[in-house]
């Protein structure tokens, strides 16, 4: 079986967002395949994807904290502001971290760690909703 559909994450602030949640309710397909990949594609240079610790939200908050501290916004020397001071340190955060995931599935479900998760990482002020490609390859039941 291959599946690919659009789905739309809701606009989030800035930070790290725990959004794995999301991502399967857009995809109701993927409880039909017993073994599988799931690939994600985030159609944004502006934000990234990633998996982490899911249990707690300080992890997040360490997280934005960090990318802030090794990628401050409105410094003088970026000259790529076109979309306001949060434009160019948007794309710095994101490329360490990346648009894209590619996630086991088992049993109909994602067969990730007890203590994972997938992360949005919104690192515009206001990102807007974000559109992520996913393409599933499986076996169905």
């Amino acid at each position: 079986m291959w599946l690919q559909t659009l789905i739309i994450l809701r606009a989030k602030p800035r930070g790290f967002h725990l959004v794995t949640d999301e991502l399967l309710v857009g995809l109701p397909e993927l409880k039909a395949s017993r073994v599988g990949l799931l690939h994600l594609w985030l159609q944004h240079t502006s934000a990234s994807l990633t998996v982490n610790e899911n249990a707690d939200p300080a992890v997040r908050r360490d997280f934005e904290r960090f990318f802030n501290t090794l990628v401050p916004q409105g410094r003088a020397v970026y000259e790529h502001d076109d979309e306001g001071p949060d434009d160019l340190p948007t794309y710095f955060k994101g490329r360490p971290l990346g648009c894209q995931l590619s996630l086991p599935v088992k049993a109909g479900h994602l067969a990730m760690g007890t203590w994972q998760g997938v992360y949005l990482g919104e690192h515009r002020d206001h990102g807007g909703a974000r559109k992520v490609l996913a393409t599933l390859h499986g076996d169905g039941a």
